[in-house]
């Protein structure tokens, strides 16, 4: 990958939606040089796909990560449970001696409150420790 490859990836990380043109005017080679490298990159898979970033909505206030530790049962079992709560947004397995991390946004302390006791009440739960998120960064 050499200066204009990483060029590109930067430009793309920045506006998935620039054209070939604009990119190419950008990094000051011809539409057809940025099309085989772009191509090129996603074959090799660096450039693995394209995202839109979607804005929060204006409900959500409250963020935290709870730890589940459970006997018996397996992830996906708990999982499946998860999906009850449109307020947990990922579930992961995880090493070490939590058994998964499951994320939540909500709309308020009181509904964070709520989530976590009808977590914390699932058959096998026998513990639940909550992290609040007090600052995200985006990457």
């Amino acid at each position: 990958m050499d200066k204009f490859d990483q060029r590109i990836i930067a430009l793309l990380c920045a506006d998935a939606r620039l054209t070939v043109t604009e990119v190419a005017r950008q990094v000051n080679l011809s539409r057809t040089a940025v099309s085989e490298r772009i191509r090129q990159l996603e074959a090799s898979g660096v450039i693995q796909g394209y995202h839109a970033r979607i804005a929060e909505p204006a409900t959500v206030v409250v963020k935290a990560y709870l730890e589940l530790f459970y006997k018996g049962g397996r992830c996906e079992q708990y999982v499946e449970c998860m999906r009850a709560f449109p307020e947990v947004r990922r579930c992961s397995g995880i090493s070490g001696e939590t058994d998964m991390l499951i994320y939540i946004e909500a709309a308020s302390m009181e509904r964070l409150a709520e989530v976590r006791g009808q977590i914390e009440n699932l058959p096998g739960v026998f513990k639940v420790k909550t992290h609040m998120v007090v600052k995200d960064w985006l990457m």
